[in-house]
């Protein structure tokens, strides 16, 4: 399991399993939630009642998922994913920030649940993950106001497709710790944003997250994009917006229940980080 620290303001003290949950030596103690995963949230992380994404989004994004059109991209992260450790031997030191539904998880570190943390605000996305993976640890916290993770101890922290507290990466990443980033590619569902929003390609976020990331010491040692077409039927678009809230946003829901099959375009930059 991976080093844990409390998460009451001013505290950030280790955690341990003590009583059937999580306790630190100043008292504030954590339970496990009956589904499996633990709430280390304060009164200060909730902006709403359920904060992070909804549970239309998180079953859009999982059903999605499970279709399976982003296997091309995990697989184009193994090689990153396989020097994240310099002993094979041992269990890798995981934290995946945002994760969701917990799909990547599994996929990209098969063998290595006992040292993987996933961690997510929203209460529908890490119940999810945690029956789906069981083995690993699933934490319900906001990861803007710091990560509950001891310093210098992850080898691996990944940010796919969420929000990234640089600082924070920094912190808790070993010396020879890696950072992977995944970001949507400027051309990404390019269609439909045509259809629906009626914009074309977005501005690419990779100079400004290199920038960002080198600013407080970590280093871009390697970038390349993952790139695919795949046809889509009117659920998978639906779930396609829904995932996103662009279909919220948008009031164009005519054009939506408008579209039929279509061929789309998937894409998204990858960056792998270092400290300096």
């Amino acid at each position: 399991m991976l080093e844990l620290r409390c998460t009451v303001r001013n505290c950030g003290q280790p955690l341990v399993l003590s009583k059937g949950g999580l306790g630190c030596e100043a008292g504030h103690h954590f339970d496990r939630a009956k589904e499996g995963y633990w709430n280390l949230t304060q009164p200060q992380d909730k902006k709403s009642t359920n904060p992070g994404d909804n549970r239309d989004a998180v079953m859009a994004r999982h059903r999605w998922l499970r279709r399976g059109h982003t296997a091309g991209f995990v697989t184009e992260l193994k090689d990153w994913v396989a020097s994240c450790s310099s002993d094979p031997s041992s269990a890798m030191r995981v934290l995946d920030l945002g994760c969701g539904d917990g799909s990547f998880g599994p996929l990209m570190f098969p063998g290595h649940a006992t040292g993987f943390c996933g961690i997510d605000l929203s209460r529908p996305a890490i119940k999810l993950a945690a029956k789906h993976w069981p083995e690993a640890t699933w934490v319900l916290a906001n990861a803007d106001r710091g990560l509950p993770v001891m310093d210098s101890s992850v080898d691996c922290v990944v940010s796919l497709f969420g929000r990234r507290p640089v600082a924070e990466i920094k912190r808790v990443l070993t010396q020879a710790g890696t950072c992977i980033v995944a970001v949507p590619a400027e051309d990404d569902l390019i269609e439909l944003r045509e259809a629906v929003q009626k914009r074309g390609v977005r501005r690419s976020r990779v100079d400004a997250i290199v920038e960002e990331m080198q600013d407080h010491g970590l280093a871009c040692v390697g970038q390349k994009q993952w790139r695919t077409r795949v046809e889509i039927g009117t659920d998978e678009i639906e779930e396609a917006l829904a995932m996103t809230y662009r279909a919220r946003r948008w009031s164009e829901k005519s054009r939506i229940s408008s579209l039929d099959k279509t061929e789309v375009t998937l894409a998204a930059d990858l960056m792998r980080f270092r400290k300096d």
